[in-house]
């Protein structure tokens, strides 16, 4: 196949597979479409004295887990809960907020928004029908205002209905954060630290430094491979370093568990993308077809990580592209 008309094809490709990729399946069969009203469980593990987080399945989203696979946090003050993210369904924020009742009265003043990822906002409806107060990068405008994230909505309605209907819809930030910014409620401290574009051009990370805590969204996947989407890859790799800047205890990530060794537990994205980038910018820059530098690659060190055969060649793939618009 020429490579011009390889391009195509796996753009055709990538974009039927992007849905997928952000946690919403493009096909599912009869018994996964009418879901389960329980759904999976949602534990609460505490964190610090005043922080929870509850942990998403490693797993595309569907609706029998009622898109549950990313992780969100909360924060509890005097004056108010802090949430950080919202989950990837508004049923799945109505159960957060039962869980956060459990352990304190307070209502929840605000939900700072790491990036506007579906899996991380659909449920943001729930905490703004509560009175709390969004906040997010103000890169996520331009993606809130794009046909991209109308589609994706209208694709989660069809492939993860019930949990994702008509009624549901994307909701903007009261308040844009553009530099470093601190948010105080009840006495405690929270930075946001813009570390975009490199997720998303919109990443936000949030650190409490009287526990020494860092929620750092989907800048840190852990005990899975990472979704690299039309992320910028290299700008990622270097957002890591401002993560491991910051004095921290323990890391909530955007997937997988709690991360009490920084270094270490970064080392797992950020080789990953690297490797992307080494064995795929060698491939762009010799003007090798994708699908036989693909084939040619040694994936051994990361083919038994979860979601390794759904990510992986559309990651390859993206990284394959980005890399060949940063060749000399």
């Amino acid at each position: 196949m020429p490579l011009f008309a390889q391009k195509l094809f796996h753009l055709n490709h990538w974009c039927r597979a992007l849905v997928a990729g952000l946690g919403l399946v493009c096909a599912v069969g009869l018994a996964h479409a009418q879901g389960s009203a329980q759904g999976p469980a949602m534990v609460v593990q505490q964190v610090s004295a005043t922080a929870w987080y509850v942990e998403g399945q490693s797993a595309l989203g569907t609706p029998a887990n009622q898109n549950f696979i990313s992780n969100a946090a909360f924060v509890v003050t005097p004056a108010g809960v802090v949430v950080v993210d919202a989950l990837g369904s508004p049923a799945l924020a109505e159960r957060l907020l039962a869980e956060i009742r459990k352990i304190t009265p307070q209502p929840v003043t605000h939900v700072i928004v790491t990036h506007y990822h579906a899996d991380h906002i659909y449920g943001l409806q729930t905490f703004k029908a509560q009175g709390a107060r969004i906040m997010a990068h103000r890169a996520a405008r331009d993606y809130l205002n794009s046909d991209a994230a109308l589609i994706r909505l209208q694709a989660s309605r069809e492939t993860l209905a019930p949990w994702i209907n008509a009624q549901t819809r994307l909701v903007p930030a009261d308040d844009w954060i553009e530099g470093t910014n601190d948010l105080v409620v009840g006495g405690v401290r929270f930075v946001l630290t813009p570390v975009g574009p490199s997720h998303t051009p919109e990443d936000v990370v949030v650190y409490l430094p009287q526990e020494k805590v860092l929620f750092a969204g989907d800048l840190v996947f852990r005990n899975r491979v990472p979704y690299v989407g039309q992320a910028d890859s290299g700008r990622w790799i270097k957002a890591l370093d401002t993560l491991l800047a910051f004095d921290t205890a323990v890391i909530v990530p955007g997937h997988g568990p709690l991360s009490s060794e920084a270094r270490k537990d970064m080392e797992l994205t950020r080789d990953y993308l690297g490797y992307l980038r080494k064995t795929m910018g060698q491939a762009a820059r010799n003007m090798e077809p994708f699908d036989d530098a693909y084939q040619a690659t040694d994936w051994k060190r990361f083919e038994a990580l979860p979601l390794f055969r759904v990510a992986n060649r559309m990651n390859a793939y993206n990284t394959y592209l980005l890399m060949e618009r940063e060749a000399p």
